[in-house]
């Protein structure tokens, strides 16, 4: 499987995101670089494009975009996600993510614990969703697409 190389975040038109969030997304995109598997099957009898990839996240429109180009920046595929099925688990993830770093300063080990344990479901949960509306579209192993959900929730939520 081919893999992504480089990575841009286009927030023009969305407000300027948050100190926390700008390093949330420093944090995300560093981890996603250093380790990822992504492809672009075969689409609409074009062959697939073999990578690396260049990958443009935004949002525009209410939809979360995916403009995928070639390491030289030929344009390879672009797609288009609907929020709606991201809404509630970016706002689950952002309010867990409020408690356990609120816990961390407060509470003893195993009552952090449970809060992590809760906080990593719920990434799993919107990994798993992205997996779904990306299949037919891009083929991403598991780690990927939790990293790749972490840049839609700062991109979400920075905006």
């Amino acid at each position: 499987m081919s893999r992504i190389v480089h990575i841009e975040i286009d927030d023009s038109g969305l407000p300027p995101p948050t100190p926390e969030i700008e390093q949330e997304r420093r944090v995300a995109v560093f981890d996603l670089l250093e380790d990822n598997s992504f492809a672009v099957p075969e689409r609409d009898g074009r062959a697939a494009p073999e990578g690396p990839f260049r990958l443009m996240l935004a949002i525009r429109e209410r939809l979360l975009v995916f403009d995928i180009r070639s390491e030289d920046d030929t344009p390879e595929a672009e797609f288009r996600l609907s929020l709606g099925p991201f809404r509630q688990v970016v706002k689950d993830y952002f309010q867990i993510c409020e408690s356990y770093f609120d816990a961390v300063k407060r509470l003893p080990p195993a009552q952090i614990e449970a809060i992590d344990m809760a906080r990593r479901g719920i990434h799993n949960e919107g990994a798993r969703i992205l997996q779904e509306r990306l299949e037919g579209k891009a083929d991403l192993d598991n780690d990927t697409s939790r990293r790749l959900f972490t840049l839609i929730c700062v991109l979400h939520f920075g905006g």
